[in-house]
């Protein structure tokens, strides 16, 4: 097997040898019918008792709605503020009335889940995607319990699925067995296409937790579009395993999106220094982009969950007096957390080869 240039070697291109290859490392999103109802099932009594335990007033606290709305008209008081009185109800009952008004709790959730080849990967207990999948299912638990509307948008180089933002238990539910059952026709990644959708379906501000891997070019204009107008919280999805070349030898690669193959031998200090470095860069440029947005972030590893993540986030934004918040499995990010649990690139390929049989 030829050795590659270091030259060749891309941040995401997931490298294996086919001795080496796991029969878990890529997900092929098929869920057979019979077991549509157990896993919806399952996903909400796993997901209920977290929103339970640890979740409801974390998001109830953060997400507090986008305003406030009229409640009534009552009499004044002493200690009312001045500036609330209603002048015209005042002036016909011939004594002082104040309006009251409460704080508008209503939100939209939109949750928006990349199904891209790169995204259906995984070398610990989840795939990438089933982390996004889960932890989607324990926000819109969240969201419905707290009456706000949650929809979905699953998303390749095409729309996959979307689900209109609605209210109840049902609908969550709903959303759950979609989550489960949608199977992608596309593999690339087009952030773009999903964010064209997102601006149709959603014509007021929302909330939009964005899933991904973000592998994929051209990045900035749809995610500056989209932060424009709504509130945008990037969850990068990693593995492990996408972070370090493993050292087996000469070792096939194939790009899980275009199918592209290359091959190079990962015992050679170049290709590992020149794998490495581009690793770092790719990190930089994830922070840079996201801070010059001013999105938030959440970093969920294959390897740790999502729920330390989700919850640092929460207390991590509730606290924040400016700027965008950054979290992974150990809490709050700044630079200098990067090597804990980094970020990749805007421009990768894809991680550790497409696992799937030749």
């Amino acid at each position: 097997m030829a050795k590659s240039d270091a030259s060749t070697v891309s941040p995401s291109a997931h490298a294996v040898s086919p001795s080496a290859v796991s029969p878990h490392a890529v997900s092929p999103l098929t869920v057979a019918p019979a077991e549509v109802l157990r896993q919806v099932r399952r996903i909400e009594v796993r997901t209920r008792r977290l929103v339970d335990s640890r979740f409801a007033g974390e998001y109830r606290s953060l997400f507090k709605g986008q305003g406030m709305e009229f409640s009534e008209v009552r009499e004044y008081q002493p200690g009312d503020e001045v500036r609330s009185i209603d002048w015209n109800v005042s002036a016909r009952m011939g004594r002082p009335f104040v309006k009251r008004y409460v704080e508008e709790r209503e939100l939209t959730i939109m949750l928006v889940i990349d199904l891209s080849g790169s995204s259906r990967f995984g070398t610990r207990a989840h795939f990438k995607h089933e982390l996004a999948i889960e932890m989607a299912g324990v926000l819109a638990l969240a969201a419905t319990r707290n009456n706000d509307r949650v929809g979905l948008l699953m998303f390749s180089d095409r729309v996959e699925h979307a689900l209109p933002a609605r209210k109840g238990r049902k609908h969550a539910l709903r959303l759950i067995r979609d989550l489960l059952t949608t199977n992608p026709v596309g593999r690339g990644t087009s952030v773009a296409v999903a964010v064209d959708r997102l601006m149709r379906l959603l014509p007021h501000r929302s909330v939009v937790f964005f899933a991904s891997d973000f592998l994929a070019d051209d990045l900035e204009k749809p995610l500056a579009r989209l932060a424009q107008r709504h509130d945008v919280i990037a969850v990068t999805l990693e593995d492990p395993s996408e972070r370090v070349l493993p050292n087996i030898g000469p070792a096939r690669l194939q790009d899980p999106e275009s199918g592209a193959v290359i091959e190079i031998d990962t015992s050679h200090p170049a290709v590992r220094a020149a794998f490495a470095t581009q690793v770092t860069a790719a990190d930089a440029l994830r922070r840079k982009l996201f801070g010059r947005l001013g999105l938030d972030e959440i970093v969920v590893h294959t390897e740790h969950g999502y729920v330390d993540a989700l919850l640092a986030f929460f207390r991590a934004r509730t606290r924040r007096p400016h700027g965008a918040v950054r979290t992974g499995p150990r809490g709050a990010m700044g630079d200098a957390a990067g090597t804990a649990a980094p970020v990749r690139a805007p421009n990768a390929p894809v991680s550790v080869a497409d696992q799937r049989s030749r």
